[in-house]
């Protein structure tokens, strides 16, 4: 059978991840990178085994001829490169952040549907082995009714005036920080796990200086069902764990029937009601990549999807969704006050002027 192709858009820090995720898809066959700087392409290319490099999306296109895309850049590159693969009705996968803000958003989404193309959104934490296995236990009612879910965010990467510097640098300015960048995924995560969100209350600030953004905050969350969940948030302090960026933090997932806990070393712990506790086996996944090879599991979800039709998560329509839930975040740290889902308009954005956030 031949070869889904794969064209890589992007040569940054993150794609790297992603193109050994697709190297070890044994149906996936990545024919060529685009990237504007060509040295970094090439240096990409020459570490994964890919042959041909280009500067030029449409070049890249037409060469190549390619059965999917992965867009691997910048939020405010999406729109153009999607119009792009859309304009072919190329299925394509697009980076988070997506898109410049909701509306930038919708209107990619929008182009997705008008062509009647897949368009994935990369979002890969709830692709990660504990949170998989998070969610086969709660289909097998291990956890009974689910009242309550927390996560404890502590990657320890963001202390002193050289925050990020060395691996992701744009992290410093960007005016929106920690709920765009980095909550967004517990976002998403805590709609697999525990259903739509119907009202959120944020508390957001800044605590190292040099960052432009939010570093700190915590969220509430109501549910649908009735259920809660917090979200407990800086990137300053680390949390014990032999890599503090494998998990970012420790969570616990509250059902009628016990507490499941991740720890920092991605353990999952089961305490069933008023039983001991004790560790929970299953596959962590590799311990030398991203989130235990969240990556590498959504790409062969979007490849079973399209070789063998099935179900597919993560679509743009699907995770604008998330980005309604963030926007409604944003407002509710701006404006101090909780905001239901139901009744709010992504479209009117928060007003939050640069370093609005309190030190």
């Amino acid at each position: 059978m031949a070869k889904l192709r794969v064209l890589g858009v992007g040569a940054g820090y993150f794609s790297q991840f992603q193109y050994l995720g697709w190297r070890n898809i044994d149906e996936v066959e990545v024919v060529g990178i685009v990237n504007r700087d060509q040295a970094k392409a090439r240096a990409m290319a020459d570490r994964f085994g890919i042959a041909r490099v280009h500067a030029d999306l449409d070049a890249a296109l037409d060469a190549t001829q390619p059965d999917l895309v992965d867009v691997i850049t910048s939020p405010e590159t999406h729109r153009g490169y999607v119009a792009k693969t859309m304009a072919r009705r190329i299925p394509t996968i697009c980076q988070k952040p997506f898109g410049r803000d909701y509306a930038d958003a919708l209107a990619i989404t929008e182009a997705a549907e008008r062509a009647d193309t897949l368009l994935v959104v990369h979002e890969n934490f709830r692709w990660e082995p504990w949170y998989r296995e998070a969610r086969r236990m709660i289909d097998a009612g291990t956890l009974g009714a689910l009242h309550s879910v927390a996560f404890r965010l502590r990657p320890g990467d963001g202390q002193g005036p050289r925050a990020y510097l060395d691996r992701q640098p744009y992290f410093q300015g960007m005016p929106l920080f920690l709920v765009r960048e980095t909550a967004i995924h517990w976002i998403d995560t805590f709609r697999f796990l525990m259903g739509e969100v119907r009202a959120v209350y944020a508390s957001l600030r800044r605590v190292n200086p040099v960052i432009a953004g939010e570093d700190a905050g915590y969220i509430v969350f109501e549910f649908g069902g009735g259920a809660t969940g917090l979200f407990d948030g800086n990137r300053l302090n680390d949390h014990v764990a032999a890599n503090p960026r494998r998990t970012m933090g420790e969570a616990w997932l509250e059902g009628s029937g016990g507490v499941l806990r991740l720890d920092g070393d991605a353990r999952l712990w089961w305490k069933p009601h008023h039983h001991a506790e004790a560790e929970h086996a299953y596959d962590r996944g590799p311990d030398d990549t991203f989130g235990g090879g969240a990556c590498e599991a959504l790409q062969r979800h979007v490849v079973a999807h399209l070789l063998h039709g099935a179900p597919i998560e993560n679509t743009a329509l699907d995770y604008l969704a998330n980005l309604r839930v963030q926007e409604a975040v944003y407002r509710s740290a701006a404006e101090g006050r909780r905001i239901e889902l139901a009744a709010f308009d992504p479209m009117r954005p928060a007003a939050i002027a640069a370093g609005a956030f309190p030190a």
